[in-house]
Order: structure tokens, then sequence, then C-alpha cells
């Protein structure tokens, strides 16, 4: 099973972003393949093709993590590659990433890691979005919605073509309190 772990956004803080949202989908067309809101996530650490049996294990080493619950905000946005849309998160980012390099099972993967909730990708493979993406980054740079508690790591068996319109569906597995 494909698993990664996660943090959760408030349904506050996910409200507030499709409201910001909506007027930007109905001008990008049809090329975007836009995520499901119930499945939005903060990725914590992507562990890939698991066993059955890893799901104790990655339990085991989330709840070894000694961060807090932190206070954090959805803020800003980006693209990678001009390959998709995401948007940044603000607040407490020195715990956030604390936290995602103690989740990692390979501390030098590190380094790659950044804070960031994917809302739409690329539908057309091997081509980038027209320039446009680019003013709709610049417009949502000044992006920041409420703040929400991050107090729970989530692990997360993701099934590809499962979920809405074809893409992925996230369903939690398990769940890691994080302290105060």
């Amino acid at each position: 099973m494909r698993l990664f772990a996660s943090l959760s956004p408030s349904e506050e803080a996910r409200e507030h972003l499709v409201r910001a949202l909506r007027p930007i989908r109905a001008d990008l067309g049809t090329d975007l393949a836009w995520t499901d809101p119930e499945q939005w996530h903060l990725t914590l650490a992507f562990y890939g093709e698991q066993p059955d049996g890893a799901v104790d294990d990655l339990l085991a080493h989330l709840a070894r993590t000694d961060a807090r619950a932190m206070t954090l905000s959805l803020k800003g946005a980006g693209s990678f590659n001009r390959k998709n849309l995401w948007i940044g998160v603000g607040g407490e980012t020195r715990e956030l990433k604390r936290l995602m390099a103690e989740c990692l099972l390979d501390p030098s993967e590190s380094t790659r890691q950044r804070a960031h909730l994917t809302v739409a990708r690329n539908r057309v493979r091997g081509r980038d979005w027209d320039p446009f993406l680019g003013d709709v980054v610049h417009a949502l740079s000044v992006y920041e919605g409420p703040e929400f508690l991050a107090d729970r790591i989530d692990l997360v068996r993701s099934t590809l073509g499962a979920g809405r319109s074809g893409g992925a569906l996230h369903e939690t597995v398990g769940s890691v309190s994080l302290g105060r």
C-alpha cells in the first residue's frame, strides 16, 4: 500500500480556500485537474509502497516525534515546474519543518521537503500551462487563510485513480496526537 504522513487543515481553512479559488477555477478552464478539498492535506513525509504490516511500525515511528501541536495557516502560492498549483503554509513554520524532518525515514530527504497543499495539477501531460499560471501564482501570493490548530498526524493510504475524477483516494489508516 502507498502511504504518507500528513496534517489536515481545519474545515474553516478549507472552506476559506475554496471560496478564494472559486473565481480562479472558473477562469483556468479544463486543462487543470482540481484536487478534492476533502482530500487536501499537508504532506509531512511520503513513504511510497509499503507492505501491509508497515502501518503499525510507521505509527510507532510517528509517535516518537517530540513535536507539539502548532498554529498554522494556508498562505501564499506557487508552482513546481509549471505542472501544479499549490498553496503554501504560514504560522509556526519552524515547528512544522522540524516535524517534517522527524517524520522522514531517511533524514537525508529533508532538503527536498517544502510544506504545501496542492490544489490543481496540469491535466495535459508534457505541456506546461499557459502563461496565465504565473498571473494566478502572483495573485494568490497574498492569500492568507484563517489559522488552524494542527494537533494530529495522520498516516494515510493513497490509492491512485480511485478518487473523484480519477484522482487519488486518501484514506486515514491511523493517527498520532501531537503534544500541547
